[in-house]
């Protein structure tokens, strides 16, 4: 099959209209510059040369990418920065293809000549490559059959520059950025092949246009100082991520992408871990070196309120896992740090194991990475039984982080399977025996994937940066095989690749990918989803643009919600996206000032002498109450169900407003055949309530369900604990006293020196008369029922007086400080002095039993606490009208 190219894309002829149009004046018979290099000028020598000349001014230059930014809606540019223009578009979007049909648009306007591209790498360099060789039949076509050689720098053949500076047709250099970013380099130094001259004066001579691909990777102070000297004409920047945008003449951002279909829409298929807190569970995140110490980044399961949570965690050598955890009692045993080797990137333990970087072990890692092969195959022979009818070809791309993960070799050097090709073949036979995919079988299953890895020396695979000569053949391979990887009858449409090439891929019909980690994927989300963001094509090689087909799944190893967090975040700091109504600025953050002279006001002091006095409590309960009902609440407890892994497929929506995700299903794989070992239930649940061992062993004894420990313990030891503690916290609570603490006082003092800022939102009041209230402007609401309440106040000519009580005015209870809402005066017949908790529960009056448990407790604490002050009443309401009545 050939890829075809459409030639009318508005989006593309505007992005290589905004650079052609700064040229608008330029005589094309002025536009080359043809020169004799004379020896006795000690420049160069033996040929002529054809260059670049230009002979408008910076003046009219600037006019016109004025022009040409007004028409795009880009920032204007208020003087030229340099002879540097930047144009932004989203991968996926042909930004390749619009700079190589802008050298023929120069060309044909104005006869410039020569060109180079600097490329930041193999890869992309590669793909460059590739995108001359197959749009140059449709350039032809377009452009009459003009004339055309490109090459790239190769510095054993550095002679071949020659025939750049004297081609007297288009010549397209390509070249890697550190061919020539050191002065070590050979394109650098005198050449004897060049009568000793310096191969890079012959592309300086021909004052080149240079087009850099991926700028933001060639911003170092060196990288730019090469660029220049290449003696530019001017240099054009093509990327979807620039780090500097000079002199910007065209965006086209993710969100505008998105909006008109020019990528895939996005789907995230979510594979986390549920309930799976039983083994002693450590990842390598990162190894750090300095002149004075190592250090190593863990992640590790602790004990945290209520729960054990999986926590990152700085150590040193010495280091107890046990005291990191909170003294989780299955990092007791064996559990010391005892080396950090930064040079090997490695962690020992006291127990004889040995941790890489990336490496985990506890846990269910690789359940969860087999669960996402699963889930890759099953979504990939989905779309294989819709598509293919269509002639779509689908590809699906894995991402791995260590090759062994893949292959590996015997004693022998033979290679053999490694767990990810096993779990592969026995998951696709597995789906694809069954009835519905049975039509899909065609081929036997060791034709169906592959992996694209650079091999040493001995043709073995191994892990490598993406950057070295290694890499060069796994690029080719890659690039090469392009058009034959879309033919629907080629065997292969599963691909696994080193996470470090991610670059390098680039195939329209890549409908999957999935990031196999042991850890959570470090790749910023939009490369990841970058490879296979491009709109898919049949076997004609005519691009689709149906919706309902370009639709690409991640399938990923984090929450959908971080994953569309992470995302929104990227496009902003990268491309300077701003999406109304989700991002906050410092910069709009509002002080809550408080009107002047409100202390002194009588009404003020009326009811803040009535209740700044602090309290302390006891509490009476009895235990064997306790017992009875704490194992009433074990026993009524939801199943405990084995720890799982769940898939939750989402789509991503791009607007104005951010990245959203929209709810499309769910799958749990339970693993309940799995034997986990026992922790000290007992100490445990003592920790988390305080009680006597034995209280708790006759409590757990007469739930009755002391066999669920069995199914998973750290599952039930929480559940357990929580069930406790609410009984507990009830009990206490029932019998609780509040007692004032002598001439202890909430200090007035408190209202200046706690100054608060805020982001103005829906909630916040903004105040039409502040002569009842102690706030100036805005009133800090944190929702609708405070906010119709703080309005009621405003309005009510029976309020005299409201404000809401500041965060600092807490009342101690046994399940942590409450902050009741607002201190209001009443007065009609009678002034009467109110603290009022506002709820909204859909109901007049407020139906307390509808809030959670702890709303509920704090409320009854609230109660009792009031309770002691005289004429003062608390009050749980939603409207100002409650009070009154």
């Amino acid at each position: 099959m050939k890829l075809t190219f459409e030639s009318d894309l508005q989006y593309q002829q505007e992005a290589i209209k905004s650079i052609t149009a700064l040229f608008e004046g330029q005589p094309p018979q002025d536009s080359v510059d043809e020169y004799n290099f004379k020896k006795e000028e000690g420049i160069l020598n033996l040929i002529n040369g054809i260059g670049n000349k230009l002979v408008l001014s910076e003046g009219q230059i600037l006019k016109n990418l004025q022009a040409i930014q007004s028409e795009n809606e880009v920032n204007k540019s208020a003087e030229l920065d340099g002879m540097n223009f930047s144009v932004e578009m989203e991968t996926g979007t042909g930004k390749t293809y619009v700079y190589l049909r802008t050298i023929y648009e120069l060309f044909t306007q104005y006869g410039f000549k020569k060109f180079v591209i600097v490329v930041p790498s193999v890869a992309i360099r590669e793909g460059v490559l590739k995108n001359l060789e197959i749009t140059h039949e449709h350039f032809q076509n377009l452009y009459d059959n003009c004339p055309i050689h490109f090459q790239v720098y190769d510095s054993s053949k550095v002679s071949a520059l020659r025939g750049f500076a004297s081609g007297n047709t288009i010549e397209v250099l390509v070249i890697n950025i550190d061919s020539f970013a050191k002065d070590e380099n050979i394109i650098n130094k005198p050449n004897d092949k060049l009568n000793g001259q310096n191969p890079i004066g012959f592309i300086q001579s021909t004052n080149p246009f240079v087009i850099v691909d991926e700028p933001q990777n060639m911003e170092t102070e060196k990288r730019i100082s090469a660029i220049e000297n290449l003696n530019p004409l001017c240099t054009l920047r093509y990327s979807a991520t620039h780090k500097n945008k000079y002199n910007l003449t065209y965006s086209l951002n993710p969100v505008k992408a998105y909006d008109l279909g020019l990528v895939k829409q996005i789907e995230v298929d979510s594979i986390v871990e549920e309930n799976s807190f039983n083994d002693a569970f450590i990842s390598v995140d990162a190894i750090k070196a300095t002149k004075t110490k190592v250090t190593a980044k863990l992640s590790i399961n602790v004990n945290d309120k209520g729960a054990v949570k999986k926590k990152a965690v700085n150590v040193k050598v010495g280091d107890e896992l046990y005291n990191l955890s909170n003294e989780r009692e299955i990092y007791k045993d064996g559990y010391i740090i005892e080396e950090i080797d930064a040079s090997n990137n490695c962690i020992s333990l006291s127990n004889g194991n040995i941790l890489y970087k990336g490496d985990s072990q506890g846990g269910l890692t690789d359940e969860v990475m087999k669960f996402q092969i699963q889930k890759a195959i099953e979504e990939h022979l989905k779309k294989e039984l819709r598509l293919n009818p269509k002639g779509i070809k689908v590809l699906s791309l894995f991402f791995v982080d260590k090759v062994a993960n893949y292959r590996q070799y015997d004693a022998d050097g033979n290679p053999v399977k490694g767990k990810f090709a096993e779990w592969f073949e026995e998951i696709y036979k597995e789906f694809t025996s069954k009835p519905v995919f049975l039509e899909l079988d065609k081929h036997p299953v060791a034709e169906v994937h592959n992996g694209y890895f650079s091999q040493d020396r001995k043709g073995k695979l191994k892990d490598t940066s993406g950057e070295t000569k290694a890499d060069d053949d796994t690029y080719n391979l890659i690039m090469k095989d392009k058009e034959k990887l879309l033919d629907i009858h080629t065997p292969l449409r599963f691909i696994f690749s080193h996470s470090a090439l991610r670059e390098g891929w680039d195939n329209p019909n890549v409908f999957q990918i999935c990031t196999l980690n042991e850890t959570k994927s470090e790749m910023k989300k939009r490369q990841e989803i970058g490879r296979g963001l491009r709109l898919s094509v049949n076997q004609n090689g005519n691009r689709i643009y149906d919706q309902n087909i370009n639709k690409l799944t991640i399938i990923a190893n984090e929450a959908y919600d971080d994953f569309a967090k992470t995302l929104q975040q990227e496009i902003e700091e990268d491309c300077g996206v701003e999406f109304t109504g989700r991002i906050k600025n410092k910069i709009e953050r509002t002080a809550i000032k408080y009107r002047k002279g409100f202390e002194v006001d009588p009404r003020f002091l009326e009811i803040w002498e009535k209740l700044k006095k602090k309290t302390t409590y006891r509490v009476d309960y009895d235990t064997n109450d306790l017992i009875v009902v704490a194992a009433k609440a074990i026993k009524d407890l939801p199943e405990i169900k084995a720890p799982s892994i769940r898939s939750t497929k989402v789509s991503i929506q791009m607007s104005d407003e951010g990245v959203d995700t929209n709810y499309v299903g769910d799958k749990i794989e339970s693993y309940d055949a799995y034997s986990w070992k026992i922790p000290d239930v007992l100490g445990y649940i003592q920790s988390k309530s305080e009680l006597t061992r034995s209280t708790i062993h006759e409590i757990l004894v007469k739930s009755g369900r002391i066999g669920d420990i069995l199914v998973n313990p750290q599952l039930f030891l929480d559940l357990s604990s929580q069930a406790i503690r609410r009984t507990l916290y009830s009990l206490m609570i029932d019998g609780i006293k509040y007692q004032k603490i002598g001439d202890s006082n909430y200090e007035m003092a408190l209202f200046e020196a706690q100054e608060l800022e805020i982001y103005l939102n829906e909630f916040t009041f903004n105040l039409s008369d502040n002569s009842k209230t102690i706030y100036e402007e805005f009133v800090p609401l944190d929702s609708k029922v405070e906010s119709r309440f703080a309005k009621d106040c405003e309005t009510s000519e029976q309020i005299r007086f409201y404000f809401k009580l500041p965060n600092w005015f807490k009342i101690p209870t046994p399940i942590g400080n409450y902050n009741p809402d607002w201190a209001v005066v009443f007065e009609d017949d009678k002034k009467i002095y109110f603290v009022a908790e506002t709820k909204d529960t859909g109901t007049i009056p407020v139906d307390v039993k509808k809030l959670k448990t702890d709303e509920q407790l704090k409320i009854k604490c609230g109660k009792a606490h009031f309770k002691e002050f005289e004429n003062l009443e608390y009050e749980v309401v939603s409207t100002v009208s409650e009070l009154i009545n």
